[in-house]
């Protein structure tokens, strides 16, 4: 199976992910929950939190070098079981710091299986097809965040707090599992090249100084931290204008419904467009309507606003993955993804932080303020990086972004 020949292995890959994405946003919730029935206060809950995003930051780019030296697939169970038992053993925690441990392991888990995916679908897809398979791959992660958290409010509730968060973790666990399904010879092992015929590895420093690398990362971070904050502030700006909690939460899930529409039509914006106008339009427009936010306006104008985000934003994850990987060196693209993957990290830690000091001082619209600029930032980096290695066209595709059918570009990125 060479790549582009055969999708079966993508459509497991996003199945698989679905699981696994739903898993982790169904448990993250319900670790707080847990966590404030044993008794922790708000300081403790972000102690736990915490651990998640920064425990992986240290295994990112080791776990990155061992995918550039060997294969892909092997990753993906590792990070299935871990988010697995990172779940269940959640639930069954009797102490606040073993809810510490096992957020870790959960996070750790989550970053194995999306180093290992992403690098698989790097790998596996031609050229011109990355930006489509990058789309469709991000599809399951977001069904997994639109499904994890409802799934989450279903089952916890009520006078028994401690034991409702535990059953949802416990589920958690059990639909991480079902991944396993999904798993089955997804790598074609003859494709996978002896990495230790490319000479050394490439040093980090190299990869960060690729064109296009940091811009990549860039709109990877900007993405999320949007992602992340809206999800956070959100509620509290519907607290201070009175919209009820149901409510911004039909909001919140219109939201990552455009997301995931925009990344069903994906590959007609990027022929239309190319990647480096359409990354550069919509962090722009992303960038106004988060800035539109901070203005009072009715609901109704504020599912319109909001769904035009969430569109914008879909745009910004897949195609920062392939920005990477075509600007990375050869043998370093699992690295570069892992570098990606832990500025994603970073962001997460120092974004809502941030927020929280901006909102502090000027209010609580104004992180949208914030992120608007951040976004704003991100779009002039977009428009300044190639569209492929070199300056030039996305690999396998001709002018306008229409791929080419040249069989030896379809087999060159292998």
């Amino acid at each position: 199976m060479g790549p582009g020949r055969n999708r079966g292995w993508l459509l497991r890959l996003v199945i698989a992910f679905g699981f696994a994405q739903g898993a982790v946003s169904m448990a993250r919730p319900a670790v707080s929950y847990r966590a404030l029935a044993l008794g922790a206060d708000e300081r403790a809950v972000g102690v736990i939190a915490g651990v998640y995003a920064l425990l992986p930051l240290f295994a990112a780019v080791p776990l990155g070098r061992r995918t550039d030296h060997g294969r892909c697939a092997p990753l993906l169970p590792v990070g299935v079981v871990l988010i697995a038992g990172g779940c269940a053993l959640s639930g069954l925690a009797g102490s606040l710091w073993a809810m510490a441990v096992w957020s870790g392991v959960m996070g750790l888990g989550h970053l194995c299986f999306v180093i290992g995916a992403q690098s698989l679908v790097a790998r596996q897809s031609a050229p011109h097809e990355q930006d489509r398979n990058f789309g469709h791959f991000t599809i399951g992660a977001s069904l997994g965040q639109l499904v994890g958290p409802i799934a989450a409010g279903a089952l916890i509730g009520g006078p028994d707090m401690a034991g409702t968060s535990a059953l949802a973790l416990v589920v958690a666990g059990a639909g991480a599992a079902v991944a396993f399904t999904s798993l089955w010879r997804i790598e074609d092992r003859t494709a996978v090249k002896s990495r230790t015929e490319q000479g050394d590895r490439v040093a980090v420093g190299s990869i960060l100084r690729a064109r296009g690398v940091p811009a990549g990362m860039l709109i990877s971070l900007s993405v999320l931290s949007a992602t992340d904050i809206l999800t956070a502030y959100l509620p509290v700006v519907g607290e201070h204008r009175g919209i009820a909690p149901a409510v911004i939460g039909v909001l919140l899930s219109l939201r990552a419904g455009a997301t995931i529409a925009c990344r069903l039509v994906l590959t007609p914006l990027l022929r239309l467009l190319g990647r480096p106008v359409l990354l550069t339009v919509t962090c722009l427009l992303a960038a106004v309507l988060c800035g539109g936010i901070a203005l009072p306006m009715p609901v109704w104008a504020l599912g319109v606003v909001l769904a035009a985000l969430g569109f914008c934003l879909g745009v910004g994850q897949p195609l920062s993955m392939t920005t990477v990987v075509q600007a990375a060196p050869d043998g370093a693209r699992s690295t570069a993804l892992a570098l990606r993957l832990t500025g994603n990290r970073l962001g997460q830690v120092a974004a809502p932080a941030a927020a929280g000091v901006v909102a502090g001082v000027a209010g609580v619209a104004a992180p949208f303020v914030m992120l608007g600029a951040l976004l704003l930032f991100s779009a002039g980096s977009a428009l300044r990086a190639p569209a492929a290695p070199g300056g030039g066209q996305v690999a396998g595709a001709a002018p306008g972004g229409r791929p080419a059918d040249t069989p030896l570009r379809r087999a060159r990125d292998i």
